[in-house]
C-alpha cells in the first residue's frame, strides 16, 4: 500500500466513525481555551476540567487575570501538574494579551508563540481550534498513532508535523489532530493498545508487526 493509499483509508475510516472531532477541554472563549490548554502541558484534560470551573468564574477574562497574582492562580489550579510555572505563565500571557492584544488571541501561530509559556504545540493547537487554520499539533498521543499506522515514520515531533502536514489536505488538518489524538487516548494505547477493536488495525504497521511475532 502506497503513502497516499494508507492517508486516504485512514481518512475514510475517521470521517465515518469521528465525523467531527472535538478538543476534551472544556471552555468558553478563546482565552479560556488557552489557559486549559496552558494548564493540560504534562496534565490530563480531565484534571483540567476540573480545575477550570473555579478559575474561569473568578477570571473569566485577560483582563481579569492580569490582575491577579501569582498566588492567588496557583491557590485554585494547586492540584495540576507544575502549578508554581503554570501560575507565573498564566499572569503573564494574560497581562500580555490585554495590553499586547486587546485582550484577543492573535491568529498567527508564530505570533501565539511569542506569548508567555505558549510552544509550538500549543499555539497550533489555538490556531486550528480557534481559527481552523490549517496546523497540526504533535503530542505524545499524534506522535505514536502516526508512527504505529505508518502515516509517518518520524523521531521527532516536528518530523511528524511536517510528514502529517504533507500526508493529510490543508483542509482536514485541524481535524486529523483531534482524531489521532483521541485515537491514541482511547484505542491506540501507549502501554496495552486495543488493536482487536480498532477499525485501522488491517492497514496498521504496528498490528502487521505484532501478528507476525505470535
Amino acid at each position: 500500500m502506497t503513502k497516499k493509499e494508507l492517508y486516504k483509508k485512514t481518512i475514510e475510516y475517521f470521517e465515518q466513525y469521528m465525523p467531527n472531532p472535538q478538543t476534551e477541554l472544556h471552555y468558553n472563549t478563546p482565552f479560556q481555551l488557552l489557559v486549559a490548554v496552558l494548564l493540560s502541558a504534562q496534565c490530563t484534560d480531565v484534571r483540567v476540567n476540573k480545575i477550570t470551573p473555579i478559575l474561569f468564574e473568578k477570571y473569566p477574562n485577560a483582563y481579569s487575570m492580569s490582575k491577579a497574582t501569582q498566588q492567588e492562580i496557583f491557590e485554585l489550579i494547586k492540584s495540576c501538574s507544575y502549578p508554581n510555572n503554570k501560575a507565573k505563565y498564566l499572569v503573564e500571557v494574560a497581562k500580555a494579551i490585554t495590553e499586547k492584544y486587546n485582550g484577543n488571541i492573535p491568529e498567527n501561530p508564530k505570533e501565539m508563540e511569542k506569548l508567555p509559556g505558549i510552544g509550538r504545540k500549543s499555539a497550533n493547537v489555538l490556531a486550528s481550534i480557534i481559527y481552523d487554520k490549517p496546523v497540526i499539533a504533535v503530542d505524545t498521543h499524534v506522535f505514536r498513532v502516526a508512527n504505529r499506522i505508518g502515516l509517518t515514520k518520524s523521531k521527532t515531533p516536528l518530523q511528524t508535523e511536517k510528514q502529517l502536514s504533507e500526508g493529510f489536505p490543508k483542509k482536514l488538518l485541524p481535524k486529523a489532530h483531534h482524531w489521532l489524538i483521541l485515537h491514541g487516548r482511547y484505542i491506540c494505547k501507549a502501554q496495552k493498545p486495543l488493536c482487536e477493536k480498532c477499525g485501522l488495525k488491517e492497514i496498521c504497521n504496528y498490528y502487521k508487526k505484532q501478528q507476525k511475532k505470535i
